[in-house]
């Protein structure tokens, strides 16, 4: 079970390009997992397994891997073959050269390029032609991909110093937050991720048989599952684990159990751009939210498993989280909404 959630807006993001090009995108939810009668609430999330699937139905039924929002096709198996050529690479850098040169073999070509400058790098987006992407869902997808493949090629996360956009903050800018953990700059004249030079020299460690059971899954789970374990916001959901019915550990305990102090934790979940009580917050919701899809859990042993002793502080934190009540919620998750 994975205890991430990806917020309705996504999903939403997601569809666009099919449903321009005529598809019925209420089937594709359905054969994800996802009632179309959640998404009428507001601030609704659905699991990172069933947008997962969203994606993996997105791509094979429009055998396009830029799901409708490009300047053109990327035919199924595009992003495979990118993969195979650069797992025989030496080091990130050599992976990034790689993948940008297979990139502009296709035209009109989108793609990220890597820029270094004294000691910092950036993976710079480069897009040519018209792209159909009104809530910016293919610009947020590619940033994403490129960065957490890296990330998983050298088997530790490119610690990002910031994300640039050359747009302006959307409605569902609060989000980016907790996908690129860093400081983000809306507005900016180019968009692009920044992160230390050093980790350009970090070596691939994976090989061809993990690369066939990653391309599995990928690049949906990258988009919806990223491996936080290096992040400092990761290990502290690790650590705080999924059982709130006992008192859970402080952040001093927290900072300990990471072998540092609760100042420097501190300046570090705030250089994540979160901080602890976020952390637990979220993990509450995300929590909650699972319980309520198993449709035989009462809501109230729900609200005792989260770390509610009173359903009604329950039911209160759950309105505040998602706009609705635990029931509405379960209802909508049923395809029985009639709020």
């Amino acid at each position: 079970m994975s205890n991430l959630t990806v917020s309705r807006h996504f999903v939403q993001a997601a569809l666009t390009g099919a449903e321009n090009l005529g598809f019925d995108t209420f089937d594709m939810l359905r054969e994800a997992g996802i009632s179309p009668d959640l998404l009428r609430i507001e601030m609704a999330r659905v699991s990172s397994d069933q947008f997962s699937r969203l994606m993996q139905i997105l791509w094979s039924r429009l055998g396009d891997e830029f799901m409708g929002f490009g300047p053109r096709r990327a035919r199924s198996g595009t992003f495979a073959t990118m993969c195979a050529l650069v797992i025989d690479c030496p080091n990130l850098e050599a992976v990034y050269r790689q993948a940008f040169q297979f990139s502009r073999l296709f035209e009109p070509m989108i793609t990220m390029e890597l820029e270094t400058s004294g000691e910092k790098a950036q993976l710079v987006t480069r897009i040519e032609g018209e792209i159909h992407d009104p809530s910016y869902f293919l610009r947020e997808s590619i940033l994403v991909i490129w960065h957490r493949l890296g990330s998983w090629l050298i088997g530790q996360p490119v610690e990002l110093e910031k994300a640039e956009f050359d747009y302006p903050r959307p409605l569902h800018g609060d989000e980016y937050r907790h996908i690129f953990h860093c400081p983000l700059e809306f507005g900016s004249d180019r968009t692009a991720l920044t992160f230390d030079k050093r980790f350009l020299s970090a070596p691939v460690i994976r090989d061809k048989s993990e690369m066939r059971q990653f391309l599995k899954t990928s690049p949906a789970d990258l988009l919806s599952r990223p491996d936080e374990s290096n992040t400092f916001t990761g290990r502290i959901r690790a650590l705080i684990g999924r059982d709130f019915s006992r008192p859970l550990p402080d952040f001093e305990w927290i900072a300990a159990a990471l072998h540092t102090s609760p100042q420097t934790l501190r300046r570090r979940l705030k250089q994540e751009n979160t901080s602890f009580q976020e952390i637990k917050d979220l993990l509450r919701r995300d929590m909650a939210i699972y319980y309520l899809s198993r449709q035989e859990l009462p809501i109230n042993d729900i609200a005792a498993k989260v770390g509610f002793t009173e359903p009604s502080t329950f039911h209160r934190a759950f309105k505040k989280w998602t706009g609705v009540t635990p029931g509405a919620y379960r209802e909508g998750e049923r395809g029985n909404l009639t709020e």
